[in-house]
């Protein structure tokens, strides 16, 4: 979890304490799956809506 964090907050910036909460959630298997999408956003609002539809 940890490292998907580093990866996002050194993308977008400092994430919120929501989105903390949301990603220190997720089961290994969605963080994983996480980890490959966010290769994919191309802002805070794609993690966010990556983060709802889960």
């Amino acid at each position: 979890m940890n490292l998907v964090i580093r990866q996002l907050t050194k993308r977008f910036g400092e994430l919120s304490e929501e989105i903390h909460s949301l990603i220190s959630g997720l089961p290994l298997s969605m963080l994983e799956d996480l980890s490959e999408a966010l290769l994919d956003f191309n802002s805070l609002a794609d993690l966010q809506s990556w983060l709802v539809a889960r």
